[in-house]
């Protein structure tokens, strides 16, 4: 049921004034909180799992198995980025009469944590990108409290993570009011309305998340949305590809694709192939192989199957692969006849469908990728040999994605240190974050210089001493 008006106040409440205070806790208070969290979430896998299958129609094993194991690394990994200190981005500048630009303050500079967070949460990913996931996880650690609206896809399992997420933490010494969970569409506009909110993050549709993006920056006091929306991930196979291992790369694609029932946000949804290349044969086979799944929601269903249905009218375009309505579709079309065709072709279809789109020359091509609109990922099938042919293509694709891959498929997202999940809209509204990976903290922290105060008042990351002994930059150097 929806959160009522007055326990929303009181969860708002709870969070503003748990903000000051976690504010100040220490990196490794909040180390300690996360590691908490992860252990309650890993001992109560047993129960969750089961509830999150129930619920999503995901099988336990591997995937939910998996993506709760994922949570718990994720929760964890924070903790080792709030160890390391890095983050804080601590810089130091000694006063200098000589300075090139005139004598210069002693200036001093930090993050700090940017408020109470709304986040969002995904209805494909239950456990990574939903109460206990990444932005929850991000957002703890940059020292923000979390409000946390509950996906309506997985009601109960989301209720039953909150409780074991906030009693991990209040158990752990985190202040009450660090972390909570509303539920309904409307509480979480009135939520995103409210000013105690300092940012907001969101995972899930265009439509959905362009709408909460216009009322965050349309506030009087403005807001930071972090939204993931959609992305289409084109793959382009080269010539060399083609005739090397083709009949590879085509039953890897079919792989990616239909993965969890092509419900990722990086599922590769176009697969550009040279003309000639001789694989829809192979394609339709391993599409054919792969047996439909019930999807998250009767929603997703019924938009799953209207979409491919939309796709199929458009001009030029070829069935390889159909079966049952919520079986694998893979089509095919050429890329004059692809260019134009109505936008439907060019949009992300969530959901097991993908679209074969042969080109004559490298020209034609270029002049694709010039079309589509940016995401998350973009993925080259080539050989080294082709390293002068495959060149002039980098700049249109990392034009289009955050992520590019080579020789890889996109729907495997690692989290780690040097990980961007992230695009130009509309893949996400803020194309210089990321939301998976350890630069995740940064879009919950806020920087701020401090000049010429006294040493006993600056934060410990900027105090001479450096009694953290994190890295920093004094003076120009690390």
């Amino acid at each position: 049921m929806d959160t009522e008006n007055t326990e929303l106040d009181r969860i708002l409440a709870a969070a503003a004034q748990a903000a000051p205070e976690l504010a100040e806790s220490t990196p490794a208070q909040r180390a300690e909180w996360l590691a908490a969290v992860a252990d309650a979430l890993a001992a109560a896998g047993s129960e969750l799992v089961p509830l999150a299958a129930r619920e999503t129609h995901l099988p336990e094993a591997p995937r939910l198995k998996g993506e709760l194991a994922r949570t718990t690394f994720q929760l964890r990994l924070f903790g080792e980025v709030l160890r390391d200190g890095a983050f804080l981005g601590a810089t130091v500048d000694h006063a200098d009469p000589d300075w090139p630009m005139g004598p210069r303050p002693d200036i001093r500079r930090t993050v700090v944590p940017i408020g109470p967070t709304l986040v969002f949460a995904a209805s494909n990913f239950p456990f990574a990108f939903s109460v206990a996931g990444g932005d929850t996880a991000s957002a703890l650690a940059a020292g923000c409290p979390v409000v946390l609206k509950a996906h309506p896809g997985h009601p109960e399992l989301s209720a039953k993570t909150g409780r074991i997420v906030r009693e991990a933490l209040l158990a752990a010494g985190a202040p009450d009011g660090v972390f909570d969970v509303i539920f309904g569409v409307e509480p979480g506009v009135t939520a995103l309305k409210d000013p105690r909110i300092a940012a907001a993050s969101f995972t899930g549709s265009v439509p959905g998340g362009r709408a909460l993006f216009d009322i965050a920056v349309s506030r009087p006091t403005p807001i930071p949305f972090y939204g993931e929306l959609g992305s289409v991930n084109p793959v382009v196979v080269t010539p060399g590809a083609v005739r090397e291992r083709g009949e590879e790369v085509a039953k890897g694609y079919v792989g990616s694709f239909t993965l969890g029932a092509g419900q990722f946000c990086t599922k590769p949804g176009l697969l550009f192939l040279p003309e000639g290349h001789g694989l829809d044969a192979t394609l339709a086979e391993a599409a054919g192989a792969v047996a439909a799944q019930t999807l998250l929601t009767d929603r997703i269903g019924e938009g799953y199957q209207s979409g491919v249905a939309r796709l199929k009218e458009q001009a030029g375009v070829t069935v390889l692969a159909a079966g049952d309505p919520l079986a694998p579709t893979l089509l095919s079309v050429k890329a004059a006849d692809f260019l134009k065709a109505d936008e439907v072709l060019r949009n992300e279809c969530f959901g097991p469908s993908s679209i074969v789109v042969t080109y004559s020359g490298q020209d034609e091509l270029l002049g694709v990728l010039g079309e589509l609109e940016p995401g998350l990922t973009a993925t080259l099938q080539a050989e080294e040999s082709e390293a002068e042919d495959v060149r002039p293509l980098l700049p249109a694709l990392t034009r289009l994605a955050g992520r590019l891959l080579w020789n890889d498929w996109p729907t495997g997202v690692t989290v780690s240190w040097a990980q961007q999940h992230g695009g130009p809209y509309p893949a996400t509204t803020a194309p210089t974050t990321t939301s998976v990976g350890t630069a995740a903290i940064e879009r919950f922290l806020r920087p701020v210089a401090w000049q010429g105060f006294p040493d006993a008042l600056l934060p410990p990351p900027l105090q001479e001493a450096n009694p953290w002994q994190l890295p920093r930059r004094v003076d120009g150097k690390r």
